[in-house]
């Protein structure tokens, strides 16, 4: 039999399971993919908040990584959670050495607001894990951290990818999903525009919704996607799966990943 693509999320786990390492790996389980992992930091996490992360050291992401891609080998990697501007400089140096297409989800706070990234790291991420990147993904927030463009509208969405292009990746993927209306979020290559639009579902069970895309789009490369055909399969991967997320807990309950599958 043969194997499944493989596919690599370097991202922090969530003991909640509702996003980061846990909702890739489903994610990539749903989409046909071999999911693995390299954990770069630990959270204390549940519906409500993140009360606790404890970050790994260095070491132990580059263990992790040189175990994975030198036995098992991975056709797409995606990056979530990486805390600090030291191991964002390890995940970088980590990409570099990899012929496969990284997806970069430059996480910086939870969906509860809690945050996820030292400030300093930032510059850091500018600097070597953008231009590292097939795709970027961030969302309206992390946008405006990152380039200072503030996205109000839908008409801003052009001029905040095009100032995340400046930074290197191939294709910019700004999510619209804080915005009012439809979700609408715009990829780009500086050459190429695609609008992706989706009905916004009153639904506030949505944690996980930037790991669950990122996972999708990364699922989808290594199954042999184009970069548009992949981000276009995630949306609406991910679009099903708010429609069907469910609660848990007191607060934000999670996205559906399974929701394929699920027969009842």
């Amino acid at each position: 039999m043969q194997a499944p693509p493989r596919v690599l999320t370097v991202a922090g786990s969530d003991s909640g399971g509702g996003a980061g390492i846990q909702a890739d790996l489903k994610t990539m389980l749903a989409l046909g993919t071999h999911g693995m992992s390299v954990v770069t930091a630990v959270t204390a996490q549940n519906s409500l908040g993140v009360q606790g992360a404890w970050e790994l050291p260095g070491e132990a992401v580059v263990a992790q990584y040189r175990s994975v891609v030198d036995d098992i080998g991975v056709q797409a990697v995606k990056t979530g959670m990486l805390a600090s501007a030291a191991l964002v400089g390890t995940v970088a140096d980590l990409l570099a050495t990899t012929a496969a297409p990284v997806v970069v989800d430059p996480v910086g706070v939870s969906k509860h607001g809690d945050p996820l990234l030292a400030p300093d790291a930032l510059d850091v991420v500018r600097a070597r894990l953008l231009p590292a990147a097939t795709v970027v993904t961030p969302n309206v927030p992390e946008t405006a951290q990152l380039t200072g463009v503030v996205v109000e509208s839908e008409a801003d969405l052009p001029r905040a990818a095009e100032a995340l292009l400046a930074y290197g990746p191939r294709w910019a993927l700004v999510k619209g999903g804080h915005l009012t209306g439809d979700a609408v979020d715009l990829l780009t290559d500086g050459a190429e525009r695609h609008w992706l639009r989706a009905p916004r579902h009153p639904n506030r069970h949505t944690h996980g919704t930037g790991c669950t895309l990122a996972s999708a789009i990364a699922s989808r490369l290594a199954i042999g996607d184009t970069v548009p055909e992949a981000v276009a399969a995630a949306k609406e991967y991910v679009t099903a799966a708010i429609a069907t997320g469910f609660p848990l807990g007191k607060g934000i309950g999670p996205v559906d990943h399974g929701h394929r599958t699920r027969t009842a």
